[in-house]
């Protein structure tokens, strides 16, 4: 009766455990690849399944369509109440394959660049009002509003610095970006090493890195996608306009799934932490008592591939 109660009992917490949704920043450089388009839309299925609550998304990116095209998005997956995040003041251009024609064809709220709200404001108004210790910032892109967010006083939204409010609130960063143990990824080098590097030694918690080796064996956004996408869908214009579905390494997508699945797909590096160089580059220092690691290869990449694809058009099941 004792084993049988206590195995009842850890059904029960494993269940708990899996039932846990993610309240979840994500931070997007949506403009010069197609994997940020999929990651969005990989990250709304995981709402749709109540695996994840989006709390907003910060557009990391110079492209003037790129908040306007993410927008598109959220209100195409039925979520136009998404705030959306830029930096401020900064150059823009228009480069993306895709970003104009998606925010020119789908609804959206924003008209231009400057509707969406300055970002680090934005960062620390969704962090303030969330609960301790509760909030996953995800970055798929480079680090340059992450790090106004480290550097950010106190204010009229909250009291607390950045780096006192992210130890306060956030559990998690999980980022892509990087080559671990060693290399140089466009993440981490452009086009602002400076602050990958702040962000990388100052950052107060954990961290867990999904490096440039682990995304680029991940092919996804082939036949499949094309088949099972409406054709009228946001994401299915982004693929055809990007490369007409002939396949793309999947590096954003990638640390989303090892958000919902920590321990099915890949294994944890030893603790330590980056060592971001001058150029964008790094290394990596082990340190048992350091709270960064990075993911390493566990489950061939093709199979990896399958649960991405059928994520990002919004087929969901138990287990991912």
């Amino acid at each position: 009766m004792k084993n049988l109660l206590l195995s009842w009992l850890c059904l029960i917490c494993c269940e708990l455990t899996f039932a846990q949704t993610e309240k979840v920043i994500l931070d997007t450089d949506l403009d010069s690849d197609v994997d940020d388009v999929g990651a969005m839309a990989m990250l709304h299925t995981l709402e749709d399944h109540e695996r994840v609550e989006i709390l907003g998304i910060i557009v990391t990116s110079d492209d003037l369509h790129a908040p306007l095209c993410a927008d598109a998005i959220n209100h195409y997956f039925e979520r136009p109440e998404i705030p959306i995040g830029v930096e401020k003041g900064i150059a823009l251009r228009e480069f993306s394959k895709y970003t104009r024609s998606i925010s020119h064809s789908f609804p959206k709220r924003l008209n231009k660049y400057a509707d969406a709200e300055d970002a680090t404001r934005l960062y620390r108004k969704l962090l303030a009002k969330e609960a301790d210790s509760s909030v996953t910032i995800v970055t798929i892109g480079h680090l340059t509003n992450l790090k106004h967010l480290i550097q950010s006083a106190p204010d009229d939204i909250s009291k607390l610095s950045g780096l006192e409010l992210i130890r306060k609130k956030v559990k998690l960063w999980a980022c892509m970006g990087g080559q671990f143990p060693v290399g140089k990824e466009a993440n981490f080098y452009r086009p602002d090493p400076e602050s990958t590097q702040i962000t990388a030694e100052q950052w107060p918690g954990r961290v867990i890195y999904s490096g440039w080796e682990i995304g680029n064996e991940i092919i996804t956004g082939g036949d499949y996608l094309k088949k099972s996408l409406k054709s009228d869908s946001p994401v299915y214009m982004g693929y055809e306009l990007y490369n007409d579905f002939s396949g793309r390494q999947s590096w954003d997508q990638s640390i989303l799934l090892y958000l919902i699945s920590p321990d099915s797909y890949w294994e944890l590096s030893p603790k330590g932490m980056a060592i971001v160089h001058d150029d964008g580059s790094n290394g990596w220092k082990t340190d048992k008592n350091g709270q960064q690691q990075y993911l390493m290869p566990k489950t061939p990449p093709t199979e990896v591939a399958k649960i991405i694809d059928a994520l990002m058009v919004g087929h969901y099941r138990a287990g991912f």
